[in-house]
């Protein structure tokens, strides 16, 4: 039962899951731990961690920050987005049609 409810809600959950992260994440900081393979070999800028940082400057409301972060951050927004809206609805329509069928 469990199994099947993460393998039906597991995108959602990773999408809202990792926009809440970079919501609360701070941009500007330097001291906070990185999973980045690129960072961790000690290079300084790294394309992910651009776009990373340009979704949480948007977060804060800091649309030049977040172009000057990286330029795909305002697209990837509206498109995962859109994604997080599209499954919700999706889930949503499917567990009306199971209450139909019975």
């Amino acid at each position: 039962m469990t199994n099947k409810i993460f393998n039906r809600y597991f995108e959602l959950i990773f999408w809202i899951t990792a926009m809440v992260c970079l919501a609360f994440t701070n941009p500007a900081g330097h001291s906070h731990f990185s999973l980045c393979p690129l960072k961790l070999l000690g290079f300084g800028w790294c394309p992910g961690c651009g776009l990373g940082h340009s979704i949480s400057y948007l977060f804060r409301g800091d649309v030049r920050g977040s172009f000057h972060a990286h330029w795909l951050g305002i697209p990837a927004v509206a498109i995962i987005l859109y994604r997080i809206y599209s499954l919700i609805k999706r889930k949503h329509v499917f567990t009306d049609m199971q209450k139909q069928e019975l």
